[in-house]
C-alpha cells in the first residue's frame, strides 16, 4: 500500500524552527520528485518547496527562500523540510506529496500522484 506520513509539525513561537518529515511506505521515494505544500482555510493549496528525483535540484517559493530547506534521506525513505525563522504567516497544514514527473521540477498540486494526510504548523506567541 502506497502511503506518505508527515510528522514533526507543532506550535512554535515566531523566529523558531521546526523540521517536519515525510516518510514513505509501499514505494521508493527517490524515484519521485517530492513536494511540500501548505494550506490555510479558505485558500488554495500552495506549493512551498520541491526536490527533484534526478539531480537533487530544488525549488522554493519566494516567501520561504533562505528560511526553509528541503532534503531527502533515501536510506530512510524520508524527506524533510527544515523551517527556520518561522513567521505567523507560515501557519498552515503542511502536506508532502510525490510526483512521477522527472524532466522538470513540479510545483503545482495536480502534478502530484500521492499525498500525505498533513501536519499542522502553528507559529504564534
Amino acid at each position: 500500500q502506497v502511503q506518505l506520513v508527515e510528522s514533526g509539525g507543532g506550535l512554535v513561537q515566531p523566529g523558531g524552527s521546526l523540521r517536519p518529515s515525510c516518510a514513505a511506505s509501499g514505494f521508493t521515494l527517490d524515484d519521485y520528485a517530492i513536494g511540500w505544500f501548505r494550506q490555510v482555510p479558505g485558500k488554495e493549496r500552495e506549493g512551498v518547496s520541491c526536490i527533484s528525483s534526478t539531480d537533487g535540484s530544488t525549488y522554493y517559493i519566494d516567501s520561504v527562500k533562505g528560511r526553509f530547506t528541503i532534503s531527502r534521506d533515501n536510506a530512510k525513505n524520508t524527506v524533510y523540510l527544515q523551517m527556520n525563522s518561522l513567521k505567523p504567516e507560515d501557519t498552515a497544514v503542511y502536506y508532502c506529496a510525490a510526483s512521477s514527473v522527472s524532466y522538470y521540477l513540479p510545483y503545482l498540486p495536480y502534478e502530484y500522484d500521492y499525498w500525505g494526510q498533513g501536519t499542522q504548523v502553528t507559529v504564534s506567541s
